[in-house]
């Protein structure tokens, strides 16, 4: 079962993302801003609450999106991210 092991939220409403099959990346949550329990999440400060949970991550309103949904549309980072 795929799991989130890190999530770290970024300014950009994109979180940094490491899975547990290995793979790393950057997930973008800015299409899930303006539907339903997602539109919290437009303040930053409260976006920034994100952590792993069970088999996803969740924010303490409980908004969660499941492990396979962000490996689904995770983006591999460019060495510019990284750096």
């Amino acid at each position: 079962m795929l799991k989130i092991r890190k999530v770290c939220a970024n300014d950009d409403y994109t979180l940094s993302v490491e899975l547990s099959d290995g793979r790393s990346g950057v997930f973008d949550v800015k299409p899930y801003l303006d539907k339903g329990v997602f539109k919290s999440l437009k303040d930053i400060n409260y976006f920034k609450q994100v952590k792993p949970f069970l088999c996803g991550i969740v924010w303490p309103e409980d908004q969660d999106l499941s492990a396979d949904t962000i490996a689904c549309e995770l983006q591999k980072e460019s060495l510019d991210q990284i750096s």
